[in-house]
């Protein structure tokens, strides 16, 4: 007879649904000359400086542990990066915990912040780990939707109307994944001004700051009255191209740092020591990296969206990160059977809108952190696969040129 497990498990983790993101990629994984347009990943390897800092360090016998908070040489680091790049200003010694990635770090958060039942407003279409962590902590996801009528952009009234006597905080993502969408200075000092009117607080997801490429970013802890609010996350995946390095930060008031800390203690005691010793290389010497990363990136995005539309596509411009958030509804699918039928058709593999959200049904996600010339061969295909729906076969489209 079966032994059954059921009433060992929490009731929490058992009603967690499983990423939608890895779905399509486990499946694309096992199959051969799939092109990928998914797993959000610079296609760049991480700056030799950064490596050989790191390799360095391993010889010199740097592997034991550090400070809870991280080594306080990488946190002042990290201070003078936040303070030069994005004009806040924070304490080494009891602002900013190293974590093991951004998505730690958010962990951190909602768990220093929420008690049972507390409210977080997420902005949707939203990166799949918000809810579940948010759930995870005890708290209730609340989702605001946003539509491409503004960019994907959320607006200070969406924000009012959503909030209710439970709400605590809200969770901001900008630049955002999956849609791309960046918001700017002025609209964060209408949001900021909802957020304070509702003494809420801001965990701002900032992975993607170094990639944005129409003005400049600005942090909301930047914003007036918003610094002893909010708790910034951002890490070295995205712009630095360290990604399986797992290495990120928080920054915010010490009230907040204080109780983060002691869950960061229990439950990780530090990053990696020489990981650590990289990233103070990076934060030093590899600007001119990130910024041509940056550049790649904007021409790539320019590319995609241009032919995305031309095939016949609705697709906004992104203000950041590295994704386009096109419609599929001309095709009469559901983003699910769309993004399945492509991978079975035409070997390309892109992230289904729904994951993201109820407000993502209709859209799907594609990754142009990819070579330019992947990325031209992947629209050939999804080109092909449109027209081979007859969806748009009376349009004036015009073949996928390559450059």
């Amino acid at each position: 007879m079966k032994h059954s497990y059921e009433h060992y498990l929490s009731q929490t983790a058992k009603e967690l649904q499983p990423s939608g993101i890895r779905k399509f990629f486990d499946l694309a994984a096992s199959m051969e000359g799939v092109i990928s347009l998914g797993v959000g990943e610079p296609d760049f390897i991480t700056p030799w400086s950064i490596r050989e800092a790191t390799i360095l360090s391993l010889e010199q016998g740097f592997t034991s542990y550090t400070a809870n908070a991280g080594l306080l040489e990488l946190r002042e680091e990290i201070t003078f990066y936040l303070k030069n790049r994005f004009g806040v200003q924070y304490d080494p010694n009891n602002q900013i915990i190293v974590t093991i990635g951004a998505s730690q770090a958010i962990d951190l958060a909602f768990r220093a912040i929420l008690n049972q039942g507390d409210e977080v407003l997420i902005v949707e279409p939203a990166f799949v780990s918000y809810a579940p962590l948010v759930a995870i902590a005890g708290g209730t996801p609340v989702a605001v939707s946003t539509s491409p009528v503004n960019g994907f952009k959320v607006t200070a009234e969406q924000i009012e109307d959503a909030i209710t006597e439970r709400t605590k905080a809200i969770l901001l993502c900008s630049p955002n994944n999956p849609t791309g969408s960046m918001l700017t200075k002025n609209e964060l000092i209408e949001v900021a001004e909802v957020i304070k009117k509702h003494d809420l607080i801001v965990v701002s997801d900032e992975i993607y700051a170094e990639l944005s490429y129409d003005e400049e970013f600005c942090s909301i802890a930047a914003i007036d009255g918003m610094y002893e609010r909010t708790i910034l996350i951002n890490g070295f995946s995205k712009g630095f191209a360290m990604t399986g390095w797992r290495l990120g930060f928080l920054a915010s008031p010490t009230e907040f740092f204080e109780v983060m800390l002691k869950i960061h203690q229990y439950t990780t005691m530090c990053a990696p020591n020489m990981v650590q010793r990289g990233a103070i290389e990076a934060l030093r010497n590899t600007y001119p990296e990130v910024e041509s990363m940056r550049n790649s990136y904007r021409r790539r995005r320019n590319y995609v969206v241009q032919t995305l539309n031309q095939i016949g596509l609705d697709c906004h411009t992104p203000g950041g990160a590295f994704y386009v958030f096109p419609s599929i509804r001309a095709t009469g699918l559901s983003s699910e059977q769309f993004a399945e039928e492509l991978l079975m058709q035409e070997k390309v593999a892109v992230v289904p809108g729904h994951v993201f959200g109820e407000s993502g049904e209709g859209y799907i996600r594609c990754s142009y952190a990819t070579s330019m010339a992947q990325l031209q061969e992947a629209l050939k295909r999804m080109q092909r696969f449109i027209e081979s729906k007859g969806v748009f076969a009376d349009s004036k489209t015009e073949k996928v040129k390559t450059h």
